[in-house]
């Protein structure tokens, strides 16, 4: 994002430490007296944004965007606060913005790419992939991004181009993952799914040798949200976060579904996956106090929904609004005592096809646990436990989504979905193909397509190949299917 000279080298080591205090007067100065637009602009309002100076980062990145044409990193940095601030047209303005200038420059028509998929313009994001690739056969990312954007077909794929790029010499772990998941993911497209398997465990076991992971520690940080979460709050009539949906539940569980059903009715907005509440807790919790459990179990709830008020722009119209990071499965806890009024939805799909889905996907640097089927079974058997403790404590209040119900009779498990939620029901917002609003997740590409319920029971494609899965996760205690 910050690869320019023009950028205070020391505003953004201050950043990158945390300290954004130290780091907001230095960034300033940087671009006080600036003629033309600098990427020191994007680090300007990155560190308001992290102070939670929502407007003021979007009132810089507005200005310096007016400014004479700067530098293609200058705009790329524009571009992608403009995603953080959930600004999606802008964003793409400046992703092209920044081709335009530095056509040359392959990370530029990558980006730009993943914000067409999101707009749901595939083809357009089809073409930026193959022009990062021609001007760079080791853009590895571009190649999986371009095979997840359409079904492949038997006459239409780039399955012996994957194969050529993955038999080249010298192509380290990072190339192997990116491309062996794209080969994968074509090859599962076509019906090939011994292949593709084989492609899927490569990739798998070449991401996972680049990362420092113990899945111990993840069990004991969910042990430990469990044991300072023990109570939380009744329910209120109305109050703090009412106008707040939660969606959460395991990645590539269905959430992304979810969302897409609820923002096609009337007065619903979505953040998307944002930290806006970790972040409004993290800032709010007590120094000093305990572990970092304690410590959040400790913040103040009025400071917390002040801080999250304020990061998820909640005071800017009416609507509803959806927070759609899975991972806030973590602060259900916190949630409810800061927002007791607030819709939680907790999205869940069967254990095998949710843990095949997961190994199957390439993630960024969230999900760690999802390359190796024992530390999969692991985490799932930990999430589990504390998705049963949120039932116990919360109830009725915590509404529990069956992916499978809701993909086999979605007229029926939205309308009860959007009752829960307090929203008129409107029928067509099942039709999520045609809600035209911004998708950044992993199933950009899927929710431009109709519901369908293919994905259920796809496990059984691999069923020989995921046995060591299957007992791995009977091992933690995960109740299966009899023919598993």
């Amino acid at each position: 994002m910050f690869e320019d000279p023009s950028i205070d080298k020391d505003a953004y080591r201050l950043m990158r430490a945390g300290r954004c205090a130290e780091a907001l007067s230095i960034a300033a100065e940087a671009v006080a007296h600036a003629s033309v637009c600098l990427a020191g602009h994007a680090l300007l309002a990155s560190i308001l944004l992290k102070l939670g100076r929502v407007g003021e980062a979007d009132a810089i990145v507005h200005m310096a965007a007016k400014l004479p044409a700067g530098t293609g990193n200058a705009y790329d940095g524009l571009a992608f606060v403009s995603v953080e601030l959930a600004k999606h047209e802008r964003a793409n303005t400046l992703y092209r913005r920044a081709t335009e200038i530095s056509p040359q420059t392959p990370r530029f028509w990558y980006n730009l790419a993943c914000s067409e998929r999101g707009f749901g313009r595939l083809a357009q994001a089809e073409e930026a992939c193959d022009r990062a690739i021609e001007l760079d056969a080791a853009q590895y990312p571009s190649y999986l991004l371009r095979s997840e954007l359409r079904v492949q077909s038997n006459e239409a794929n780039h399955i012996e181009q994957l194969r050529s790029r993955l038999a080249a010499s010298r192509l380290d772990s990072h190339g192997r993952s990116f491309l062996g998941y794209a080969l994968a993911k074509e090859l599962d497209d076509v019906g090939r799914f011994d292949e593709a398997f084989h492609w899927f465990a490569r990739a798998a076991k070449a991401r996972r040798s680049l990362m420092n992971y113990q899945i111990a520690e993840d069990e004991r940080k969910l042990r430990r949200i469990e044991e300072v979460f023990r109570h939380v709050p009744a329910a209120e009539q109305e109050g703090e976060g009412s106008r707040c949906i939660f969606i959460m539940g395991l990645p590539r569980s269905g959430t992304t579904l979810v969302e897409r059903i609820l923002t096609g009715l009337a007065e619903v907005r979505s953040n998307g996956e944002t930290e806006n509440f970790s972040r409004a807790l993290a800032a709010a919790a007590p120094k000093g106090r305990g572990d970092m459990f304690e410590r959040a179990a400790a913040a103040p709830a009025l400071v917390v929904a002040e801080n999250y008020r304020r990061l998820a722009l909640v005071d800017a119209s009416g609507d509803c609004i959806i927070e759609k990071l899975p991972t806030n499965y973590l602060y259900v806890g916190a949630i409810r005592r800061a927002l007791p009024s607030a819709k939680l939805l907790l999205v869940r799909r069967s254990p095998l096809d949710a843990c095949f889905a997961m190994f199957r996907t390439l993630f960024g640097e969230a999900y760690p646990f999802s390359y190796d089927f024992d530390e999969l079974a692991r985490y799932y058997a930990a999430y589990d436990r504390l998705m049963h403790h949120w039932r116990r404590v919360l109830g009725g209040a915590l509404q529990e989504i069956i992916y499978e119900d809701l993909v086999q009779d979605p007229l029926l498990a939205g309308a009860a979905i959007a009752q829960h939620c307090g929203l008129a029901w409107n029928p067509q917002a099942i039709d999520i193909q045609a809600n035209k609003s911004v998708s950044l997740t992993a199933s950009a590409a899927q929710v431009r397509r109709p519901i369908y319920g293919s994905s259920s029971g796809r496990w059984r494609n691999y069923r020989q190949h995921l046995l060591p899965l299957v007992h791995a996760l009977r091992r933690c205690g995960v109740p299966l299917p009899q023919d598993a």
